[in-house]
């Protein structure tokens, strides 16, 4: 018998002054089997640094076509197109011609410089791809604030999230990489 996704409600207030972004959402998030609270978190994070009202989370690590999370226009093209982890180049220029936008959060420390030193060169025609990087350390304190209710307040300046539940608060500082 399969295992089946753990479900996980969210209400995640959002005040990014980078952006002048300030909303409030109601989210369901399926945890695939296989993900890890600290993925599931950067989704999270991710969610809150991109956040509109069409941002959404995909089917995500069970399906391969799709990203981590998309923000589609009305028509359904994508204008931001939101990867996870280490995609490899063939897939970023793939989802560069897909949408308007690309982004990656990393979250692998030394892993992740590794794997940006070997892709860079391949996606330096890519205009608009973002990379950006999140310290191992500050995902498992993010991973930490999961539960299967959580209410979470992101604020968002300079580049620094803090994330603030009911019990804890984490500072999560990204680091752009492009």
């Amino acid at each position: 018998m399969a295992l089946r996704a753990t479900i996980f409600k969210l209400e995640l207030h959002v005040a990014d002054m980078d952006r002048n972004y300030y909303g409030s959402h109601v989210l369901t998030l399926a945890r695939h089997p296989s993900e890890t609270d600290e993925r599931m978190m950067l989704r999270v994070l991710a969610f809150a640094m991109y956040a509109s009202e069409d941002l959404s989370f995909t089917r995500g690590l069970s399906t391969t076509d799709e990203p981590s999370l998309w923000q589609k226009d009305l028509t359904g093209f994508v204008l931001n197109w939101i990867e996870l982890g280490h995609p490899d180049e063939r897939r970023l220029l793939q989802a560069g011609g897909k949408s308007d936008q690309v982004v990656v959060f990393c979250y692998g420390g030394h892993a992740s410089q590794v794997w940006w030193q070997g892709v860079q060169a391949s996606v330096a025609r890519m205009r608009k791809l973002d990379v950006l990087s999140v310290e191992p350390t500050a995902v498992q304190a993010l991973a930490s604030l999961s539960q299967r209710n959580m209410t979470l307040h992101v604020t968002i300046q300079e580049g620094v999230a803090l994330v603030a539940s009911d019990n804890d608060s984490v500072s999560v500082e990204v680091e752009r990489w492009r």
